[in-house]
């Protein structure tokens, strides 16, 4: 062990590599005769390696019944370091990845980044992307400006719409979109749905976003997280959609420099600009299918490189949902009222599935009415199958 907390000393660490390895030690001081216990099998060679192994360890080695009360925080604090230090790292990583190992990481991390659900998500934004907001349904809608609800059925919906930064926390952007969704429609015309997206592309939807917030909002400046969602959803090879939680570490990882809360001309000139220096980006078109949906989302993809373990699927509010459905949660799942027109089209969208059987085609008014009051289409369809299948 303690040649492991000494390795990086061997290594030529950048400035802020340095800085989180000296915050390392600090906490390490607290427990070392806790870390001393544990057995080191592997050695890292580069800082990315050592902050993962020690990681690990702390996550998976320490006996923590021997940990007294007052550890557990320099324990914490410890984790969260060394984790910050594996984002940065592989972050760090885009800025000379070829497109090979850009996809061959994302393949690597697929289960600890809960990829495939992420992916059932970004295909059905792309099934859903030419619909104008102001004409989808409030899920739909909601599903791509990134906020759940209780109303997003498990069947319609077998992902977590918050992957890809989450805006539930942005109110006034949520008043303003349920109220003005042809006005936020307008702000996207401006970003092309294929081909390139210039600066004056981007320009003119800033200009036109802003506005929605200067006439029609409370006294609130437009905010630019939420904006990266809308724009990452319509062009996710060309944005990277970010959140006032990784925005920092993000534009850390990159080299850049901190990004303000609302500061639309950075996200451009500093973020969108240095993604296209990239070789990965630079990729042509692949052939093979599922490296092409990787490719047509590959500035989204950047937040697969932030630090993710076994816990991140527990945060999925699409999982959340399916454990309170069948029980395993800690509270069943409470009825949802809908519109007419939203029961109708999620059930259109079930039935639109291969494999539905004609009695249940035949039964769509039946269905619509049981979901307009609050059942799940997925509790309904499955519910006939078992009395007339």
């Amino acid at each position: 062990m303690r040649k492991l907390l000494s390795f990086p000393v061997q290594l030529t660490l950048s400035e802020t590599e340095n800085t989180l390895y000296q915050n390392a030690l600090k906490y390490v001081a607290d427990i070392a005769l806790n870390l001393m216990a544990v057995k080191v099998d592997n050695r890292p060679e580069d800082f990315l390696g050592w902050c993962s192994e020690l990681n690990h360890l702390c996550r998976h080695g320490i006996n923590m019944e021997l940990l007294d009360d007052h550890q557990h925080k320099p324990l914490k604090k410890l984790q969260e370091t060394l984790q910050t230090g594996i984002s940065l790292s592989q972050l760090k990583m885009l800025k000379i990845a070829p497109w090979p190992i850009f996809s061959a990481f994302i393949g690597q991390h697929a289960k600890t980044q809960c990829l495939d659900e992420r992916l059932k998500l970004v295909s059905y934004i792309a099934r859903i992307r030419e619909t104008p907001l102001a004409e989808m349904i409030e899920e739909d809608r909601l599903a791509f400006a990134g906020k759940h609800t209780s109303k997003h059925d498990t069947g319609i919906y077998p992902f977590d719409v918050e992957w890809f930064a989450t805006t539930k926390g942005a109110k006034d952007f949520h008043l303003l979109l349920q109220s003005q969704p042809e006005k936020f429609d307008l702000a996207l015309s401006h970003i092309p749905l294929s081909g390139e997206v210039t600066s004056a592309h981007y320009q003119a939807f800033v200009n036109a976003y802003q506005d929605i917030f200067n006439s029609q909002g409370q006294g609130e400046s437009a905010p630019l997280m939420p904006a990266t969602r809308l724009l990452a959803m319509r062009r996710p090879d060309q944005f990277v959609a970010l959140t006032n939680a990784n925005a920092d570490i993000i534009c850390r990882g990159l080299g850049l420099a901190k990004l303000a809360k609302n500061d639309f001309d950075a996200y451009w000139h500093e973020v969108i600009t240095s993604i296209r220096s990239f070789a990965w980006w630079h990729q042509e078109m692949p052939s093979d299918e599922h490296e092409l949906l990787l490719w047509q989302s590959r500035a989204l993809l950047i937040e697969l490189f932030l630090y993710a373990d076994e816990t991140l699927k527990t945060k999925s509010n699409y999982l959340k949902l399916i454990n309170r459905k069948t029980g395993s949660g800690r509270t069943a799942a409470r009825q949802v009222k809908r519109s007419k027109a939203s029961a109708e089209e999620l059930v259109d969208k079930a039935l639109a599935e291969d494999g539905i059987p004609d009695y249940i085609l035949g039964k769509r008014d039946s269905i619509v009415h049981q979901v307009k009051e609050g059942k799940s289409v997925e509790q309904v369809i499955g519910l006939m199958r078992a009395i007339f299948g």
